[in-house]
């Protein structure tokens, strides 16, 4: 008796339409996201990569629009939310978007208990910084890639000067400026990237990667959307599993409305996980790093579609 393919299977039932939305730079999707391509389709569900400012496009002919390498939009962030708002259909949602695309955010999660990466708020206008930290990290609370970020050491005149120098070329277009201390442990245990994904039973964690130390000195630009990553597969703690929960609990609207989250944590001087960022709009999901990741992710998108 001949049997029938699951591909076959797939084809024979309605198939669903969803955009994977990338930017002009990145057309046919980067290659993380593009292993996903094959598990929709087994799925019934037909992805194809949009990009984002397109204007030919049209956002209502797909059943689900999932936002992925939408990486240039740091400079042109009311643009892109403005977007964002008016797709339906939008994953994750747009409010969500807003909320995320500005690391401002991290003062409310701070509010609510979540153990962040001390940091340092510097608005446009202020004079400079002054603080005690002798080893920084300065990025811009609009930004992704680690573009126009940079790690100086203070006790250097040369890189104190640059420092300013970078301070002042963020706070002088009108951007908020973030000042961290450089945590040592990065460069032994790396960043943990810890991958949740929508099931039936919620947001679940799905997995985990290392992300090798990127910043090595001052910043001199970037050629490209962002600085090149070391991902390796990790085995997450209970410690890290606690905090990416207390993290996410504490999102505006709750976890039920997002198709996924990745939540990246670095060992404080003594061991204990702390928040860098907590990714909900365009994260790099690492869906080769781990076995049925990328399955995982297709079973998100096909229930996604399937519940409207």
């Amino acid at each position: 008796m001949p049997t029938t393919s699951t591909h076959e299977q797939a084809a024979a039932r309605e198939t669903s339409r969803v955009a994977l939305v990338t930017c002009d730079r990145i057309p046919d999707l980067e290659d993380d996201d593009r292993l996903a391509l094959a598990p929709l389709s087994e799925r019934a569900v037909t992805a194809e990569p949009v990009v984002w400012d397109d204007p030919a496009v049209d956002w209502a002919a797909y059943d689900l629009v999932v936002l992925r390498s939408t990486w240039d939009y740091a400079s042109r962030r009311d643009e892109f939310v403005a977007w964002a708002g008016r797709v339906a259909g939008l994953a994750n949602p747009a409010d969500v978007v807003v909320w995320n695309t500005d690391k401002r955010y991290l003062r409310e999660l701070a509010a609510a208990g979540v153990p962040i990466i001390p940091t340092d708020w510097v608005e446009p206008g202020a004079a400079g910084w002054s603080g005690a930290w002798v080893d920084v990290i300065l990025k811009p609370a609009i930004g992704a890639g680690s573009v126009d970020a940079g790690r100086y050491r203070l006790d250097d005149p040369v890189e104190r000067q640059a420092f300013d120098a970078h301070l002042a070329r963020l706070t002088g277009a009108g951007r908020t400026a973030l000042v961290q201390p450089y945590l040592g442990a990065v460069e032994t245990a790396g960043e943990t990237a810890l991958v949740f994904l929508q099931s039936p039973d919620g947001l679940r964690f799905s997995h985990a990667a290392t992300k090798g130390a990127l910043l090595a000195g001052p910043d001199e630009g970037v050629d490209g959307l962002y600085r090149e990553e070391t991902i390796t597969p990790r085995t997450a703690t209970a410690a890290e599993l606690a905090v990416a929960e207390r993290a996410l609990s504490a999102i505006p609207g709750g976890v039920d409305r997002l198709l996924y989250a990745r939540v990246d944590l670095i060992p404080a001087d003594d061991g204990t996980p702390v928040l860098i960022e907590l990714e909900l709009t365009e994260p790099s999901l690492f869906l080769g790093t781990a076995g049925g990741a990328k399955e995982r992710f297709a079973d998100a998108v096909a229930a996604a579609v399937r519940a409207g």
